[in-house]
C-alpha cells in the first residue's frame, strides 16, 4: 500500500529555510506526479506545489512562488521541498501527496514560523 512519511518540519524565524522530505513506497513513484500540500491551523487542505514525474515540470501556488522549490530523487523514492524566505503565514502542518488535493497523504510534519 502507499505509504509516504515527511519529515524536516520544525521551528523556524521568519526569513529562514527549512527543507522537507517525503520517503516514498509502496508505488512506483518515478513514474507519477507527486504534491506538496498543507494545512494551516483552522484552515482546509491548500495545494503548494507539483512536480512531474521527470521534474521536468514543476507547478507552485502563487503564495510561494520564487520562495519554495519542489523536486524529487527517483533513485531514492524521495520528494523534497525547499523553503526560504519563510513568512509566519507558511505555518502550517506540510503533507506530501499522490494527488492535488491531498487525499492520499503522509502524516505530515510540522513547520511553525515565529519569532
Amino acid at each position: 500500500q502507499v505509504h509516504l512519511v515527511e519529515s524536516g518540519g520544525g521551528l523556524v524565524h521568519p526569513g529562514g529555510s527549512l527543507r522537507l522530505s517525503c520517503a516514498a513506497s509502496g508505488f512506483t513513484f518515478s513514474s507519477d506526479w507527486m504534491y506538496w500540500v498543507r494545512q494551516a491551523p483552522g484552515k482546509g487542505l491548500e495545494w503548494v506545489s507539483s512536480i512531474t514525474p521527470g521534474e521536468r515540470f514543476r507547478y507552485y501556488a502563487d503564495f510561494v512562488k520564487g520562495r519554495f522549490t519542489i523536486s524529487r530523487d527517483n533513485a531514492k523514492n524521495t520528494l523534497y521541498l525547499q523553503m526560504n524566505s519563510l513568512k509566519s503565514e507558511d505555518t502550517a502542518v506540510y503533507y506530501c501527496a499522490k494527488d492535488s488535493r491531498g487525499l492520499n497523504r503522509g502524516q505530515g510534519t510540522q513547520v511553525t514560523v515565529s519569532v
